[in-house]
């Protein structure tokens, strides 16, 4: 059987993708362990630092009755410049299937391009397709969807930097048919590839995709999402983003303009008092962490996905 990797949301159909998140829903309202991958192995191969990537997936592949391995990019001779084609080759004889978060795109395609066992993505600096399954759940949860249908007639607002989260949710607006709105400084916006990309689905999907600096586009918002102003790998940007940032801060005035059913998310780490204003952070805690807690049953629906 050709194995299968998760690099970003295209890598799914719409069928897949509601596949997935109504397995995830079946799996948190069960709360129990299964032995499914009883004698199998998941590395967790880790460039930059993880919280919520890292536990959630360690802790999915033991509630499915496998074992996590962690492994620091640091600690193996990848840090002493063996090449990813080497690597991949060796950690295929090793495991059952591998998780990579890394700082470029490219790197983990090249794990999947010569590994012979599943390779799913954990963050690069394109795309977080995990982040973004654990996303949608939670939006349909919140606001009690029970099917895509009923979704696509949720207000999606993104506001903040052009940056993985943003073109994942893209996609999968894209995929899924959703209604979103992207929010962004012009002096940093979505990438022309990445726009043309959604775009070639909206003719078949029905997905209104509106990309704009106008902070009032955030008008009558279901969902509010946001994310730090610099991402991994740009702190020498952090003063300039700072700055052109600031009028964009998901904060109480913002959430005027937002319906009154409006939930907001953040993918975190937040970083209070800049993307969000602290009160905003306090005052939807539920909804944001309730976000983070899904990250496990989406890890756990991908694992028995890909790696089934």
């Amino acid at each position: 059987m050709t194995k299968k990797d998760l690099l970003s949301i295209y890598d799914l159909s719409a069928t897949e993708v509601k596949t997935i998140l109504n397995k995830a829903f079946e799996l948190k309202s069960k709360k129990r362990r299964l032995d499914i991958f009883k004698g199998r192995t998941l590395g967790l191969l880790l460039e930059k630092p993880s919280t919520r990537t890292m536990v959630s997936f360690a802790v999915a592949m033991v509630q499915l009755g496998g074992t996590p391995i962690l492994l620091d990019v640091e600690k193996m001779q990848r840090s002493r410049g063996e090449s990813i084609h080497d690597t991949s080759l060796v950690l295929s004889h090793y495991l059952d299937g591998l998780m990579v978060r890394a700082f470029k795109h490219t790197d983990v395609e090249e794990f999947a391009n010569y590994s012979t066992i599943p390779v799913i993505n954990g963050l690069t600096d394109h795309e977080h397709p995990c982040q973004i399954l654990a996303d949608i759940m939670t939006i349909m949860e919140l606001h009690k969807v029970k099917n895509i249908e009923v979704l696509k007639k949720i207000k999606i607002v993104y506001i903040g930097d052009s940056n993985n989260i943003s073109n994942s949710l893209l996609a999968i607006s894209a995929v899924l048919g959703l209604d979103l709105t992207i929010i962004s400084p012009k002096e940093y916006p979505i990438k022309k590839e990445v726009l043309d990309k959604a775009l070639e689905y909206t003719s078949s999907t029905g997905a209104e995709i509106k990309i704009t600096s106008d902070i009032n586009a955030a008008k009558n918002a279901d969902v509010i999402y946001t994310d730090v102003w610099t991402s991994m790998g740009f702190e020498a940007e952090e003063k300039k983003r700072k700055k052109l940032f600031a009028s964009y801060q998901v904060n109480s005035e913002l959430l005027k303009k937002a319906s009154s059913k409006c939930v907001v998310l953040h993918c975190l780490p937040a970083i209070r008092g800049e993307e969000i204003a602290t009160d905003v952070m306090d005052k939807y805690e539920t909804s944001i962490f309730t976000e983070a807690g899904n990250r496990l049953h989406a890890q756990k629906a991908i694992l028995l996905h890909f790696l089934k």
